[in-house]
C-alpha cells in the first residue's frame, strides 16, 4: 500500500470517552485480553511505566524491557509477569540500534511500542556524544530512532500502536528549529524539556500520517503531574513550590486533583492509548485524562488553569518539519 494513501485525521476534540482524571490504567484493561500482543515499553521498569508494563501483562501481552543496565532493572521488572530484559540506553543510537537489531532478528512482529522513557528539566545543559542538548536526545531522538529501527515489526503486526509519552509541559515551548540544541542561545531547562515534550506530540502526528495506510496508528498521551523519579533533578523547594513535598519532606502529592495523579491513575492515559477500543481506526491525536484531549484556542494560551494541547503541539507542518529534522539528527532515514 502505498505511503500516499489518504488517511482523514482524526479531530482533535474529546469523544468523550466517559473515563476521567480519577480513572486507573487497571479500570482500562478491564475486559481486554492481550495475549498474543508484543509490547517493548520504554522505562518500563521505573515510575509510571511500570505500571503500565504491570498492567499490560497482567492482561496477557508479553512485555520487553529495553534498559540502559538490565541487571539493575532485574528487581523492579520482577513486577512484570515473563518481562524480557534487553540492554539499551537512548542517548547512544548504537545501543539503539543493537536493541533494535537483536529484536528484529527474532522475526517477532510489534503490536505495541510505548516510549515513556524520559529525562526532565536539567538543571545545566548537558548534550549527547553528538552535540545534541541532552532532553531532546533522550526524549525524542532517542525514540524517533527506535521507532524507525522498528518500523518492520510494527508493520508485520498488521494492527499497531505507537504511544509517545508527552506532557502538559509541551506548552512551554514550541520546537525552535533555528536552535533546537541551544547552541546559540541561553539554555532554559523548562523551555527545553517542552521542546522536547512538544517533539514527543508531533512524532505521534507525523507517524500517524505516514504508518497509517499500513495498520500503525500512533498517540501522544499527557499522564498528568504523578510524583516519579522524573522530578530527580527537582530541588526540594522547587517540588515544595509546586505542592509536591509534604511535612516530613518526602515527595509526593498531598491531594490528587484532575491534574496531580496517583500513578496508577498516570499510567490509565498511556494504557488507553495503547488499547482502548474506543480509538481503533483513529490516531495521531494527544490525549489526557483517558481521552483525546481539547485545543487550546489561541486567545487562552496565556489564561491560568488553561489545559489541553496548544497549538504547536497539533500542527502538521511543524510535524513534517520535525521528522525532516529528526531523520537529519539522527542520520536514520524512517523508510515508511
Amino acid at each position: 500500500m502505498s505511503e500516499h494513501t489518504y488517511t482523514q485525521r482524526t479531530p482533535q476534540r474529546p469523544i468523550p470517552s466517559g473515563y476521567g482524571p480519577r480513572t486507573t490504567a487497571q479500570d482500562i484493561v478491564a475486559g481486554i485480553d492481550l495475549r498474543g500482543k508484543i509490547a517493548i515499553v520504554t522505562g518500563g521498569y521505573s515510575g509510571l511505566g511500570l505500571e503500565v508494563s504491570r498492567i499490560l501483562a497482567q492482561a496477557g501481552a508479553h512485555i520487553v524491557l529495553p534498559a540502559r543496565s538490565p541487571g539493575k532493572a532485574a528487581a523492579a521488572a520482577a513486577a512484570v509477569p515473563g518481562a524480557e530484559l534487553a540492554e539499551m540506553d537512548l542517548a547512544d543510537p548504537a545501543s539503539i540500534d543493537r536493541f533494535a537489531a537483536g529484536f528484529e532478528a527474532t522475526g517477532r512482529p510489534l503490536h505495541l511500542l510505548i516510549q515513556c522513557a524520559g529525562i526532565m528539566a536539567l538543571p545545566e545543559l548537558r548534550r549527547d556524544e553528538r552535540g545534541y542538548e541532552l532532553q531532546l536526545a533522550t526524549n525524542h531522538l532517542g525514540h524517533f530512532q527506535l521507532a524507525a529501527r522498528l518500523w518492520p515489526a510494527l508493520r508485520r503486526a498488521g494492527s499497531a500502536r505507537v504511544v509517545s509519552v508527552s506532557s502538559g509541559a509541551h506548552r512551554f515551548s514550541a520546537i525552535r528549529f533555528e536552535d533546537p540544541n541551544y547552541l546559540h542561545r541561553p539554555y532554559a531547562k523548562w523551555e527545553a524539556y517542552g521542546q522536547s515534550k512538544t517533539a514527543n506530540a508531533l512524532f505521534a502526528l507525523a507517524l500517524d500520517r505516514k504508518g497509517a495506510p499500513y495498520g500503525v496508528r500512533a498517540f501522544s498521551a499527557h499522564p498528568g503531574s504523578v510524583v516519579t523519579d522524573l522530578s530527580r533533578h527537582l530541588s526540594d523547594d522547587e517540588m515544595k513550590a509546586m505542592g509536591a513535598l509534604d511535612d516530613q519532606g518526602r515527595r509526593t502529592y498531598s491531594e490528587t486533583t484532575e491534574e496531580r495523579k496517583t500513578v496508577p491513575e498516570g499510567a490509565a492515559t498511556i494504557v488507553w492509548c495503547a488499547v482502548g477500543r474506543q480509538l481503533d481506526g483513529q490516531g495521531g491525536v494527544y490525549c489526557r485524562n483517558a481521552d483525546i484531549a481539547e485545543p487550546v484556542p489561541s486567545e487562552q494560551l496565556a489564561a491560568p488553569g488553561a489545559n489541553g494541547v496548544w497549538p504547536w503541539a497539533m500542527d502538521e507542518d511543524a510535524a513534517e518539519r520535525l521528522w525532516t529534522l529528526s531523520e537529519r539528527l539522527t542520520e536514520v532515514p524512517f523508510a515508511i
